[in-house]
């Protein structure tokens, strides 16, 4: 008896000889008469940059290694998109610097009895905004008061319609144009019922901080949106400003506020916590370093043949029954190399089990990207018994039994590293609970 152990995507030598040194001592530790073999493919049919890379913007360094400018931008926005209210969060909290460096304004128990701060004039903007979302197409193109008795619930158009009333019809068409429209009612309301408004609001005292307010609350109600619409959303950076620049105006304040409170502490976070500046930063460095894992993949898509034939010519070349354990992308290769040779009537000679691990090829059935099946087709006639073993917590891992339901040849078996992926997906090879079942099915095929 034989096996032959078949290495996933990404594997190059080094890590191929490590990895098959400790999958070959546990097998042969519970074989001791088998032979144990590797079919290594990495040099010979893994991926590289073809082009050294020329085409993955970022490769090299920006002159003089400063900043972009953009990437602090989109740094910002990602974190308004995971949390709308974050800066408002910050002038709720912080404040603004009184004009003597006292304290925080609003904390110096010196206002008067009566007198509301400025910042309640955005704030009550931005309520009648979000009333204007609540009223009926009827009573937006009557002019009726906004106590009047509502006709009907309000829609994405009457709130579109509500917002540009008295201002033009721009907003209203930006709106529908960047696919903002539905979820906008809601990210008006959620932002002018917080609390964090309502305090922010309390302690922006003077004009200026009453105008930075403003432009604060239109960039939530911004993020809001945003966020709601998800990947629906068809808005460029020129049009989420646009729209910023026009509810600001709305809430009476300056979209263009210098020195912002809020933007310089959420700025200098943004770039420490998001990702996208890092993404920018090592674009280049992370894309050739993927290369292996990734362009393994997408390789095998377009030019699996020759791999399917070169592990054909390892598995047939000696004779005797042999137990073929592929991992990731070598359990893929394994299940379309022997269901293509079994549906041509022509099954691998000495193909006698299939033991895959961490593999995606259920997955890939389900897509109709496996080479082999297509969506719905059987495992033909004879294909080897398949033993599938995977990781819950490995999400490169898929299970083979439900997608071929009633086939006794497949088996599902789990196994559980207590490691979080990607560390898991690796973490096969150590486990008893794995050589021990293999140890099963080879009993169970009657192979040895």
């Amino acid at each position: 008896m034989r096996f032959l152990f078949v290495h996933g995507t990404g594997v190059r030598r080094e890590r191929h000889d490590r990895l098959f040194a400790l999958v070959r001592d546990r097998l042969e530790a519970r074989f001791p008469h088998a032979s144990v073999e590797s079919c290594y493919w990495g040099d010979r049919f893994g991926a590289g940059l073809g082009a050294g890379g020329r085409s993955v913007p970022g490769l090299r360094p920006r002159p003089g290694g400063d900043p972009d400018p953009v990437d602090a931008e989109t740094a910002e926005w990602a974190l308004l998109l995971a949390d709308p209210l974050c800066e408002v969060r910050v002038l709720a909290e912080a404040g603004w610097d009184t004009a003597d460096g006292a304290g925080p304004a609003g904390d110096d128990g010196f206002a008067m009895p009566g007198v509301r701060a400025a910042g309640a004039r955005p704030l009550d903007l931005l309520d009648q905004l979000d009333q204007l979302a609540d009223r009926p197409t009827a009573a937006l193109t009557t002019g009726a008061p906004a106590g009047a008795a509502p006709a009907g619930p309000a829609t994405p158009a009457a709130t579109t319609s509500a917002v540009a009333s008295g201002g033009g019809d721009e907003l209203a068409a930006l709106l529908r144009g960047t696919g903002l429209a539905a979820g906008f009612p809601a990210a008006l309301e959620s932002t002018a019922r917080s609390a964090e408004a309502a305090r922010a609001a309390e302690r922006a005292l003077t004009e200026p901080q009453a105008r930075e307010l403003a432009t604060v609350l239109a960039r939530a109600v911004t993020a809001a949106a945003l966020a709601s619409a998800g990947a629906d959303a068809d808005c460029t950076g020129a049009e989420r400003d646009r729209l910023v620049e026009l509810l600001t105006a709305r809430l009476g304040g300056d979209a263009r506020v210098p020195g912002a409170r809020a933007a310089a502490v959420l700025g200098r976070l943004a770039m420490r916590v998001t990702t996208q500046p890092l993404l920018n930063a090592w674009r280049g460095s992370l894309t050739v370093g993927a290369t292996p894992a990734l362009g393994d993949i997408l390789r095998y898509q377009a030019r699996g043949h020759d791999l399917r034939e070169f592990l054909r010519e390892r598995i047939t070349a000696e004779p005797g029954p042999t137990v073929l354990i592929g991992h990731s992308l070598g359990g893929i290769a394994l299940v379309d190399l022997l269901a293509l040779a079994a549906a041509r009537g022509e099954p691998v000679p000495g193909a006698g089990l299939l033991v895959t691990v961490g593999s995606q090829a259920p997955f890939l059935y389900e897509l109709g990207a496996l080479t082999a099946l297509a969506p719905g087709a059987k495992l033909p006639y004879g294909f080897p018994g398949w033993l599938n073993v995977y990781d819950r917590q490995d999400v490169l891992a898929y299970l083979a039994g439900p997608v071929f339901p009633d086939d006794p040849r497949v088996t599902d078996h789990e196994v559980g590293s207590r490691q979080p992926f990607p560390a898991c997906h690796s973490a096969y090879w150590k486990q008893d609970s794995l050589y021990e079942r293999i140890e099963q099915a080879v009993a169970e095929a009657e192979i040895g």
